[in-house]
């Protein structure tokens, strides 16, 4: 242990105080290497970690133990991961969230040949970092049932009853782009897919035949279509966060030209007060438009790894996750079906995205409606969301 490691530990914990000892950490890790830092969070959380499971740690520590992590888990150097290994089973042992993130930041920043550590006989890592590493280097393209050690761990049946097991060791078509975060040191940068809120779409024909419409909807197949938003209406601190997850059969099969007519026909309370449309041509803010799987899965992922306005993200490992069980609801896939089944459900439906002024929307940033209808167009599903700063 540094020698001066001990006066540095009996740092009353103060904001200023908190960021002179960020600074020195980076100094040492590019003086020293990466020991230092992980001594120094390991002293912090044996100093500052509640006596009483009841009681809650100071937020300055959180708040530094969470950069330490941070800058451990982004730069590169020998022993890095290793080092912060040992940091998150000393600092956030049995702490499944703060695993997500900590697997978001190694598979964006290190190389996965440094990664493989994580998967060594013995290596002081969870099961649930594993795991979420594991669908965070798949989404980034790394062969991982080919990566030498990762491949033995991430073929091993071992695992497979982990939530995260049934997935794909390879990303399927509609996922190979998504949006992921960019991780540094002091901050990170992602793509947010969801529509302008200021956008406006020619007005579509709504005198289409009408097509009688039952609704079909159970408790189990709307939690399953809103897997991807439940954090944006059951996340504590996203008070405004609004789902709606329906589905309806149709009396005779459904054309593409009427699907505008069909959908504001339903009784959806997303489009409840959608006021009169302008003659079609014109522009409004409301539309439905035709859209590939691909781009449905990218909202979907954006909305369940990113989540919403406030801090509701589940990283990509459950992102990837939540999305495809949304998208196999809203195709009309078992759920239990393998992931085989499952994209080709999703290739042989309809898919289409709209969106409107309504005071059920939010209109800021986050807002997403998406509907299928069946091969045999005889089958409609819709899922909407929204939430707001």
């Amino acid at each position: 242990m540094d020698d001066n490691l001990p006066k540095l530990l009996t740092t009353p914990m103060t904001d200023r105080n908190a960021r002179t000892l960020e600074r020195l950490a980076r100094r040492r890790l590019e003086r020293d290497g990466a020991a230092f830092v992980a001594d120094l969070g390991i002293g912090l959380v044996q100093r500052h970690r509640p006596t009483s499971a009841a009681a809650d740690a100071p937020v300055v520590f959180d708040e530094l133990f969470g950069r330490l992590v941070r800058l451990l888990a982004v730069t590169r150097g020998p022993g890095h991961v290793d080092e912060l290994l040992r940091l998150l089973v000393e600092g956030r042992p049995d702490d499944p969230e703060f695993d997500r993130y900590a697997a978001s930041l190694l598979a964006c920043c290190q190389a996965p040949a440094d990664l493989a550590v994580v998967y060594a006989e013995g290596a002081a890592a969870s099961e649930e970092l594993r795991a979420c590493l594991l669908q965070e280097l798949v989404l980034r393209g790394v062969p991982v049932a080919e990566t030498p050690g990762i491949a033995s761990w991430a073929t091993s049946p071992h695992w497979r009853d982990h939530p995260l097991g049934a997935l794909p060791l390879v990303a399927a078509e509609p996922e190979r782009e998504p949006d992921l975060p960019a991780w540094s040191v002091d901050g990170s940068s992602c793509g947010l897919p969801y529509p302008d809120p200021e956008e406006r779409h020619p007005a579509p024909r709504l005198d289409a035949a009408p097509v009688a419409a039952v609704e079909t909807t159970t408790d189990a197949t709307a939690r399953a279509m809103a897997s991807a938003v439940a954090n944006w209406a059951d996340h504590p601190e996203e008070p405004e966060g609004r789902v709606e997850a329906r589905t309806f059969a149709l009396a005779e099969p459904l054309d593409a030209e009427a699907v505008p007519a069909v959908l504001v026909r339903l009784g959806l309370d997303c489009l409840s007060e959608l006021g009169e449309l302008p003659k079609p041509g014109a522009r409004t803010a409301f539309g439905v438009v035709a859209v590939e799987p691909a781009e449905v899965w990218q909202l979907l992922f954006a909305a369940s790894s990113t989540g919403g306005a406030y801090d509701s993200a589940c990283y990509g490992a459950y992102g990837r996750l939540h999305a495809w069980r949304s998208l196999a609801a809203l195709a009309g896939a078992p759920a239990d079906a393998p992931p085989s089944e499952v994209e080709a459900s999703v290739r042989a439906c309809s898919w289409y995205c709209f969106g409107a002024d309504t005071p059920w929307f939010h209109r800021v940033v986050w807002d997403l409606g998406v509907l299928t209808v069946s091969p045999d167009g005889r089958h409609l599903a819709v899922l909407a969301a929204t939430t707001t700063d």
